[in-house]
């Protein structure tokens, strides 16, 4: 298979509109993933607030995994590449409700159904910090990306996705949970 190049027809950089709005509410959590209050994405952002977030990886019928690079307009890692799509829980949200939510924005579909791996706890060491919640996908049909949220995106081989880990940019995030998700799978 031939993958298309971050700048082929799967793209549609010039359709971008802005990011989620900073000012929906999300939980801010403690270190043992409990709710201590609520409080706007942008203060979350500003303050490193630990919060929950829900990433999923989204295969096609053959296996291939749904890889996108993010608009240049999201406030975290804009114009990197991501094998997850997924995003912030909002307040009052479970994991799950999350990762349906997310999954059917993106990617522009409804009816998904997400099965949950796993969870852990997200730091760069430095700025950001967060709950990750790790569920799959198996998708059959079309998709119709957010333009908000996908500038390209292409159905890879688990072989494609990793010569492109070693040669694209990657969300940080997005990478430490890909090297999860082989550790789990190969330890069953």
């Amino acid at each position: 298979m031939t993958t298309p190049s971050p700048d082929s027809p799967g793209s549609h950089d010039s359709l971008a509109a802005p990011a989620a709005p900073l000012d929906e509410l999300v939980d801010v959590v403690d270190e043992h993933d409990r709710v201590l209050r609520t409080a706007p994405r942008s203060e979350v952002y500003r303050d490193n607030l630990l919060h929950r977030c829900v990433f999923v990886l989204v295969r096609d019928p053959q296996g291939r995994i749904f890889t996108h690079r993010r608009t240049d307009t999201k406030a975290f890692a804009p114009g990197a590449h991501d094998c997850f799509v997924g995003g912030v829980v909002g307040a009052g949200e479970s994991y799950p409700e999350a990762a349906v939510r997310e999954a059917e924005e993106e990617l522009g579909v409804t009816g998904i159904r997400t099965r949950p791996l796993f969870r852990f706890r997200y730091t760069d060491g430095e700025h950001f910090s967060w709950w990750s919640d790790v569920h799959e996908a198996e998708w059959d049909g079309p998709v119709s990306p957010q333009v908000e949220e996908v500038a390209w995106y292409a159905w890879l081989t688990e072989d494609e996705l990793t010569d492109r880990l070693a040669t694209w940019e990657f969300v940080p995030d997005g990478r430490e949970a890909w090297r999860r998700y082989l550790e789990q799978r190969a330890t069953g």
